[in-house]
């Protein structure tokens, strides 16, 4: 069947559904008006990056190298093309101490409000892991315009990544509310229990990224 043509304006009465696979990028229009809200909706992955990171109680500063106190930090060593970067805790044998870092994440416009929000932390022990216990956590905080923040809208407890098989551990975060342009303030938190004696005991992150649903 050959190919028609109209030239003009033509009004339809009720639903005009195209064949699927008819409309493509080609067919349409570089000027078409459509919505945001009726694209397509998917999850996509948004990486933090390790610039974001801050000192969880002086958010001036950044990350100590190496890890100390209550910090997070950086590697002792960090030679480009041996080690990428990540955060990590001092030595921790014997003690029981948990480590922190804080960032803010700026909700993209693609976000779909009040869609899911998960963020997803990947950690794990670097040589040994710890005599009784080690965790991931996280607290996540919805920024207003006024400088104050609500509750921590995380709603999953610290789990176990005593392992030294790195793992992504997902965090579920109520979206209500959430809609695009807002600041998430979030702290991650490394917790580590030991009482034995030898060799090092060192809690890593190696990504932390949010999964958002998205559409465009």
């Amino acid at each position: 069947m050959s190919d028609g043509y109209l030239n003009g304006t033509m009004q339809f009465v009720g639903e005009l559904r195209p064949g699927e696979g008819t409309v493509v990028d080609a067919t349409v229009s570089s000027n078409a008006d459509i919505a945001r809200s009726k694209l397509d909706q998917e999850s996509a992955k948004y990486i933090v990056p390790w610039s974001a990171f801050r000192v969880h109680d002086a958010i001036e500063t950044l990350p100590p190298q190496p890890s100390a106190t209550d910090d997070l930090g950086w590697p002792a060593t960090q030679t480009l093309g041996t080690v990428v970067p990540l955060l990590e805790t001092w030595d921790l044998k014997t003690t029981t101490t948990t480590c922190y870092s804080r960032f803010q994440f700026y909700m993209p416009a693609e976000y779909d409000p009040g869609q899911t929000i998960t963020l997803r932390i990947r950690a794990g022990m670097k040589t040994t892991i710890a005599g009784t216990s080690a965790t991931i956590d996280a607290e996540v905080f919805k920024a207003d315009r006024d400088g104050s923040a609500g509750a921590d809208i995380c709603a999953t407890a610290a789990q176990d990544c005593n392992n030294l098989v790195n793992a992504d551990y997902d965090f579920t975060i109520t979206p209500t509310g959430v809609i695009v342009g807002d600041i998430l303030d979030v702290r991650i938190a490394l917790a580590v229990v030991d009482a034995a004696t030898g060799t090092a005991v060192i809690g890593e992150v190696l990504e932390v990224a949010f999964l958002l649903d998205v559409r465009g």
